[in-house]
Parts: C-alpha cells; sequence; structure tokens
C-alpha cells in the first residue's frame, strides 16, 4: 500500500526554533498487551536519507520489519531501549510506566538529547524532558519511524524467547497479545509471571480471578487501549 515516507520536518522545526543540536525519536511497543514488559525505543538519526521503506512498524510484514530493523540499527546514530516490566505497569499504571521505559531508553544513549520527538498525543513524559508530541509521528517523522521498527522487532524477539517456557500461550506469535491461543492458555493453565495481574482480561477468568491486582487506573492508558479494543475484550 502506497504510502508518504517520513522527513525530518519536525526534526528540522525543533531544531530551528529551539536551537537543539540533539533530537530522539521516542516509541512505545506493548501497551495494549496481556503480557510482557511495555518497551520504548530512543532513536537519534541526525538528518540523513533514511534506509527504503522506512514507516510505521505496524506498516510493515514481519519479515520486512525484522530485516529493516538491522539495517537500522548499524544507521542510526545511537539508539537505546527501555522496559517497564509488567509487575511495574501492574503497581505504577501504564502512564507513568511508560514513562519509566522511556527515561530509562533516554538515559541510555551514549548523550542526552536536547528534545524528543514522542509519537502520539499525549506528552507521558514531561519536565525536565523536552517535548514535541507528533500524531503519527512513527509514519511521518524519521527518528520516530525507526524507533518504532527497532522497539516492535526488538520486544517480539523477548517475546518469543519467554514463549520458549510457556508454548501454550504462544508468544513467539502473538507477542503477549490477545488471539484466540493466548485466551484459551489463559483459561486452562492462568497468567504467567510475565502476565499484568490488574489487566481487565482477569475479570473473564472464574478460575484465576482471585489473583487480579487492583487496576492502577489513569486516563491516558484507559483512553490508548480503549481505542485499541482491549478493555473488555472477552
Amino acid at each position: 500500500m502506497p504510502y508518504e515516507p517520513p522527513t525530518h520536518r519536525v526534526e528540522r522545526s525543533i531544531r530551528a526554533l529551539t536551537g537543539a543540536r540533539l533530537v530522539a525519536g521516542v516509541d512505545e511497543v506493548g501497551r495494549g498487551a496481556w503480557a510482557g514488559p511495555v518497551t520504548v525505543c530512543a532513536a537519534v538519526t541526525g538528518l540523513r536519507r533514511p534506509p527504503e521503506g522506512l514507516t510505521d512498524s505496524k506498516l510493515l510484514t514481519p519479515l520486512r520489519r525484522t530485516a529493516l530493523a538491522e539495517v537500522l540499527t548499524d544507521w542510526v546514530t545511537s539508539y537505546a531501549l527501555g522496559h517497564a516490566s509488567p509487575q511495574e505497569i501492574d503497581a505504577l499504571g501504564m502512564t507513568a510506566a511508560l514513562r519509566l521505559a522511556a527515561v530509562r531508553a533516554l538515559e541510555g544513549l551514549p548523550e542526552r538529547p536536547d528534545a524528543v520527538i514522542l509519537d502520539g498525543k499525549h506528552d507521558y513524559l514531561g519536565a525536565p524532558w523536552q517535548v514535541r508530541t507528533v500524531i503519527k509521528g512513527d509514519q511521518s517523522c524519521v527518528a520516530v519511524a525507526a524507533a518504532s521498527v527497532i522497539a516492535k522487532v526488538r520486544r517480539d524477539a523477548l517475546l518469543a524467547d519467554l514463549g520458549a517456557e510457556h508454548p501454550e500461550f504462544a508468544f513467539d506469535s502473538n507477542a503477549g497479545y490477545p488471539s484466540p491461543v493466548h485466551r484459551a492458555a489463559l483459561e486452562e493453565l492462568g497468567p504467567t509471571p510475565h502476565h499484568r495481574l490488574s489487566w481487565a482480561y482477569m475479570d473473564a477468568l472464574p478460575r484465576w480471578r482471585h489473583l487480579k491486582l487492583p487496576a492502577h487506573r489513569d486516563a491516558v492508558a484507559d483512553e490508548s487501549l480503549e481505542d485499541a479494543g482491549q478493555l473488555g475484550i472477552f
């Protein structure tokens, strides 16, 4: 399907308006999953021409996404990943967990960025970071698109590794997101240590409902999950 390739327009604007020298693109994956961490990638690309075919990871086939991620890890100026565990998500709520993962990613870069381009409309980072939010930034901004692809491929690989411990859940194919196989395994076996026990899917597991933790709810997390169709999916 044809698409407009991402550009450096937003990054150039930030540099011109603020004098920022180092601008990082930030994107997350795993927000609406039932299992596994939420993962954030921070990528710095400079203003070089991006690899052919770069776009939002969701628009790429798994094969193309994996191949592009291999190119990107060598092409970007720098990148770093940050994770927030299921236990941290349960304890803090999604918005705070996203911030934790994003700060871990940004602080993992070799040099602290002067500004951040954050995919979406909600600034879950806040001060002291200088943030520009961009809706569909993973399609329009080079650095955010690069972060999107790297984050998705790395988290999928992580979930595949976890899936080796729990093959009934098919984490290697669903990456911890809802699927018929995942749902059936939950009903039969209950949640693993990698599941988010405050999530709404627990309400539909009569045998395991006693394991559910009180939800730390917040407006940003609820809105994003409802948009993705993840609340009350049973």
